[in-house]
């Protein structure tokens, strides 16, 4: 029974992420593979901050609420989404199916909720079915907005290095690890810090931040699910640019005023470029097209025209 209340949350939130990327499914292997690498994630997370438990005993040997502040800041947030975050990039930054900007927030999400299912099961036959009905609603959930954030800017990382812009990689690349950390971070924080003070005031009080804070975190976190999902496109065809090469079997011939037949968007004879009607977005993959189908995924040009030109 405990174990099956610690799954139900897990789960739960898989399919929800799983079921949002509606443009294209990922492969169930690859998402597998995350999954249990996030598992691993908790061995390393451990060693870190029993280690870092020791570094910060050493230079604080009271307990007080700055160390609890500094243990869940400086400690646990960085061990585990450092962790979250490696494992993230080895398996998924060169694998062909990461075509998508939302499969960057899929991939997150499996990685920490396979983190969150072990972490889970461990409190829950710990201390029994409140603590697993209390992290259905609180960590579990968290730790997938975490990923959330993770996977928004490691998706913008990836597509900022697909167009060549160096710069804009590597800031998205540090928001990928620094604002999972700190989100993290300070949900832990601000528990620690109430406990730690031991007065029941303060506890109260941090209680009641906590509760706020957690609904503001899941609101942040809906709100960038929804428009990822609703504004996903294919990453790999650099969709704010008109394709110059388009399917033959798809878009068919035309003839130059030179008298050559071509296949391409230019003139293979005399360089001239193809002359077109409109300029429309695929509703699938967000390629800029100009033609009555999708030079990239074939899809339909819909009924109304984005821009004439």
């Amino acid at each position: 029974m405990l174990f099956v209340l610690a799954l139900i949350p897990v789960v739960g939130l898989l399919f929800f992420i799983y079921f949002n990327d509606k443009k294209e499914k990922e492969p169930i292997g690859l998402l597998v593979a995350l999954f249990f690498a996030g598992m691993g994630t908790v061995l390393t997370a451990m060693a870190a901050e029993i280690l870092g438990q020791l570094l910060l005993g050493a230079v604080l040997p009271d307990s007080s609420v700055v160390k609890a502040v500094l243990l869940a800041i400086v400690i646990v947030g960085p061990a585990e989404e450092l962790g979250k975050f490696f494992v993230l990039r080895i398996i998924s930054w060169k694998n062909k199916n990461f075509d998508y900007s939302f499969d960057a927030i899929v991939y997150a999400v499996f990685v920490s909720l396979g983190f969150a299912c072990l972490e889970n099961i461990n409190y829950v036959f710990s201390n029994g079915a409140g603590t697993a009905f209390l992290r259905m609603m609180t960590a579990v959930p968290g730790h997938a907005c975490y990923a959330v954030f993770m996977g928004y800017f490691y998706g913008k990382s990836k597509y900022a290095l697909l167009t060549g812009n160096k710069g804009r990689y590597a800031g998205f690349t540090l928001l990928s690890i620094f604002v999972p950390i700190v989100t993290h971070g300070v949900y832990d924080a601000i528990l620690m810090a109430g406990y730690a003070s031991g007065v029941d005031t303060l506890a109260g009080l941090s209680l009641i931040l906590w509760i706020l804070y957690i609904i503001a975190l899941f609101t942040v976190s809906c709100i960038f699910i929804v428009r990822s999902s609703n504004n996903d496109f294919c990453i790999v065809t650099l969709p704010d640019k008109v394709q110059t090469v388009y399917k033959p079997s798809v878009v068919g011939s035309w003839t130059c005023s030179c008298g050559s037949e071509n296949f391409y968007n230019y003139c293979s004879k005399c360089g001239r470029v193809r002359t077109f009607g409109t300029l429309w977005h695929c509703p699938n993959c967000r390629t800029l097209c100009t033609m009555n189908f999708c030079g990239n995924c074939g899809c339909s040009k819909p009924s109304s025209e984005v821009k004439s030109i």
